[in-house]
C-alpha cells in the first residue's frame, strides 16, 4: 500500500493500487450486476446470495463481508424499511412489490471493491421509484462533486442538497468511507456535510459514497439479528453506494460490472 498520507490514518493509493481496486471494484460489480437480473417474486434472499458469492469466488476472489466481524453472507439484503446490513435468509422470499437493498464486497488480491443498489420487485412505480431515483440521483452527485481541489464536505452537501430537494430523510447514523485493503477506513463520508471543509480531495483519494435516503424520519434502529438496521417509524429506505478513486482528471467509478 502506498505510504502517502493526507491526514491521521488516511492513506492514498497509488496508480496502480488504483488500477488493482477496479479489478476488484469490477467483480463486486458483475456480481451485482448477476443478482439483479435474478431478482423476481419468489426468489429468496439466501439464492440471491448464493449467486452473488459463486461470482465472485468463480473469478477467483472472496467475499469482503462474510465472516466480517462475524457477518453470515455475501451479501446484505434489507427489505422495504430495512436500510443496511439485512441477513439472508431461506425464509426471506421476495414478493412483488418488495423494495430491496443490496450491498456486496468483493475481494480481489487483497484489494476490496464495495457497491450498493436498490431495486423494486416487479419494477419500480410510484413512491419507491420517487425514492430511489432521489437516492440514485445523490450518489451521482457526490460523485459528481469529487473534483481536483474540493474537498469532502462538497461530495457530503451535495448528497444532502439532493436529499433536501425531495424532502427525504437522509441517515446519518450510517454513512460512506475509505476502501483499501480494508473494508471500512479513514475518512467517513457521511450523507450532510459543509461545502469546502474537510479532507481535501487528492490524488488517490478511495472512499465509498452511499446516500441513504427515507420516505420519512431518518432515525434507526438495529434489529435482535444484531444486524440488522431499518427506520424507526417504519417508513421505506433506499441506498445506493459505489467505490470511487480520486484521479487528476476527477473520480474514477471503481465498482462498475
Amino acid at each position: 500500500m502506498s505510504k502517502a498520507v493526507i491526514s491521521g490514518n488516511i492513506t492514498l493509493k497509488s496508480s496502480g493500487e488504483v488500477d488493482a481496486m477496479r479489478a476488484a471494484g469490477r467483480l463486486c460489480g458483475q456480481a451485482l450486476d448477476a443478482v439483479s437480473k435474478a431478482i423476481r417474486p419468489g426468489i429468496s434472499t439466501f439464492e440471491l446470495d448464493a449467486i452473488a458469492e459463486a461470482v465472485i469466488r468463480d473469478a477467483g476472489g472472496l467475499p469482503t463481508f462474510k465472516g466480517y466481524f462475524g457477518f453470515p453472507a455475501t451479501l446484505c439484503t434489507s427489505l422495504n424499511e430495512e436500510i443496511v446490513h439485512g441477513i439472508p435468509s431461506k425464509k426471506r422470499v421476495l414478493r412483488l412489490g418488495d423494495v430491496i437493498k443490496i450491498d456486496c464486497g468483493a475481494t480481489l488480491d487483497g484489494w476490496i471493491g464495495d457497491a450498493a443498489f436498490t431495486a423494486q420487485v416487479g419494477g419500480a412505480t410510484g413512491k419507491p421509484k420517487k425514492l430511489m431515483d432521489a437516492t440514485a440521483a445523490a450518489l451521482e452527485a457526490g460523485i459528481k462533486a469529487m473534483q481536483p481541489g474540493g474537498f469532502l464536505g462538497d461530495v457530503c452537501h451535495a448528497v444532502e442538497v439532493v436529499g433536501k430537494g425531495q424532502k427525504y430523510g437522509i441517515v446519518t447514523r450510517y454513512c460512506g468511507h475509505g476502501v483499501g485493503r480494508r473494508l471500512h477506513e479513514e475518512p467517513s463520508v457521511p450523507n450532510v456535510g459543509v461545502p469546502g471543509t474537510g479532507v481535501p480531495l487528492v490524488t488517490g483519494l478511495v472512499i465509498a459514497i452511499e446516500p441513504m435516503f427515507t420516505l420519512g424520519r431518518a432515525d434507526t434502529v438495529e434489529l435482535k439479528d444484531g444486524w440488522t438496521v431499518k427506520t424507526r417509524d417504519g417508513s421505506l429506505a433506499a441506498h445506493f453506494e459505489h467505490t470511487v478513486a480520486m484521479t487528476d482528471d476527477g473520480p474514477s467509478i471503481l465498482t462498475l460490472p
